[in-house]
């Protein structure tokens, strides 16, 4: 069966869609021997795919691996990191390292804790970080003094970011803490670039720690800081039902890596 070449890449492992476009554009992809061009189909059973010269194979494609991290403080979100800190990868064992294809969901950024989602299934990726997706995320978020009723409330209406408003939020008070601290539960349908840390700011209340407690149904619960555990099939048939939806497969320009 053919399929685009970029998302033959993201089946077998090898990067996340957004990835395979850039290594396609980077000239880095040859489709039987010819630079393969972005949107162009192939079978990798009868055509030969190439990347950085080497060939990818129907018997290379490997296991589907769905997992849930509790990542802490401190860790970055990424794969690999210029600044050699310990990173999401460095918190699994080696045989989940080593060559299974393994890429972040979305991000936390270092200073945050919680759920972050690891896969190698390039289509669940591409369609949960797609603009166009609104996949609810919950976050419990300790912030600095306490809010007002009328602060919740724009917070939950909706507050100009970069030029346009953010979607509707939920935020609820759970609780506050000596000397003069507020814990929020904060419910997104998006996931802008720290959103909650500079909307937080904006109100004059910054983030002492945030930690995001669940995405979709899939839920922490139990699971300890720097820890992990594979998605039970509930989770995982969730994650596939939400790439097969309309609407998340639009192309647009994916320069942000990293």
């Amino acid at each position: 069966m053919s399929e685009r070449v970029q998302k033959i890449i993201a089946q077998w492992g090898i990067a996340s869609r957004r990835q395979a476009e850039q290594m396609i554009l980077a000239g880095r992809v040859r489709l039987n021997g010819s630079p393969a061009e972005l949107g162009q189909k192939a079978d990798p059973r009868s055509d030969r795919i190439e990347i950085d010269g080497v060939q990818i194979r129907p018997s290379d494609r490997p296991k589907p691996i769905y997992l849930l991290l509790n990542k802490p403080r401190g860790v970055v979100s990424t794969c690999s990191d210029p600044q050699n800190r310990k990173t999401v990868l460095d918190l699994l064992p080696a045989e989940l390292r080593n060559d299974s294809g393994l890429h972040t969901v979305g991000r936390l950024d270092v200073a945050s804790t919680g759920a972050l989602l690891l896969t190698n299934d390039g289509d669940v990726t591409f369609s949960l970080t797609h603009p166009s997706h609104s996949i609810t995320k919950v976050y419990h978020v300790w912030v600095q003094g306490n809010p007002s009723p009328r602060t919740l409330q724009q917070w939950r209406n909706g507050v100009l970011l970069d030029g346009r408003l953010t979607r509707p939020a939920e935020v609820r008070v759970l609780a506050t803490r000596p000397p003069n601290q507020t814990l929020l539960e904060i419910i997104l349908q998006e996931g802008r670039n720290r959103q909650i840390r500079r909307l937080a700011e904006q109100f004059g209340h910054p983030v002492v720690c945030l930690h995001r407690v669940s995405i979709g149904p899939i839920q922490l619960e139990q699971l300890p800081l720097g820890h992990y555990r594979w998605l039970n099939q509930r989770e995982i048939n969730f994650l596939q039902q939400q790439a097969k939806q309309p609407g998340q497969s639009r192309a647009r320009p994916y320069p942000k890596q990293g």
